[in-house]
């Protein structure tokens, strides 16, 4: 719930606030967001937990914005894609690195996302995450449907389960993935597609 404790006021500098919102966003992965206080962020960004305040008006204006900001970009990247008149697999492709660069930039709002949403989609405040889901369902499974019905992919291909799997093997390394590792976004992203589309046995 929202607190009456101040009204927030624009006091930081962009760079200021985007660093309280990645300590905010470190937090709220690592111990779930019910379980995080203001005082703990505070603490984390080296401030009083009443010092946060001047700066955002609750917790959950924190998180909004966290999830806001990742998902309109996430969108950007996506919808740059759908728009490009790729074939399926070269979309499927694109799509999947797209996802890995958005996880290399927020790492942390990817893994809040997954934990968070399902719970989080049921307030008004948090609606959004639904239609941003039912979005993101639209443009996997309409690929796939795109490439069955051209040949580009297996006839026998169950569309809702391809999704499913592809769809989480893909978001679940936000809990392993660390910036600026051994492994590009796009490597990892060439590494994971080569598996999906051309699998992993040897073909006699």
């Amino acid at each position: 719930m929202p607190t009456n404790k101040k009204k927030t006021q624009v006091t930081a500098s962009p760079e200021r606030r985007r660093e309280l919102l990645t300590t905010a966003a470190e937090v709220f992965a690592a111990q779930g967001y019910n379980a995080t206080t203001v005082r703990r962020i505070a603490e984390e960004a080296g401030l009083l937990a009443g010092s946060l305040y001047y700066h955002f008006d609750s917790k959950e204006s924190m998180l909004d914005e966290i999830l806001s900001s990742f998902l309109n970009e996430l969108w950007q990247g996506y919808d740059a894609v759908l728009a490009a008149g790729l074939g399926p697999r070269a979309t499927i492709e694109a799509l999947v690195t797209e996802s890995f660069r958005e996880i290399d930039r927020h790492r942390a709002a990817v893994a809040i996302y997954q934990k968070e949403a399902k719970h989080l989609a049921d307030q008004p405040r948090f609606h959004y995450l639904a239609d941003s889901q039912q979005k993101f369902e639209k443009a996997w499974l309409g690929t796939l449907e795109r490439g069955v019905a051209s040949q580009a992919f297996r006839a026998d291909l169950d569309i809702r389960l391809t999704y499913r799997f592809v769809r989480d093997t893909v978001w679940v390394a936000a809990s392993w993935y660390r910036p600026g590792g051994r492994h590009s976004p796009e490597e990892i992203a060439r590494q994971y597609l080569s598996m999906v589309l051309d699998g992993i046995a040897v073909v006699a």
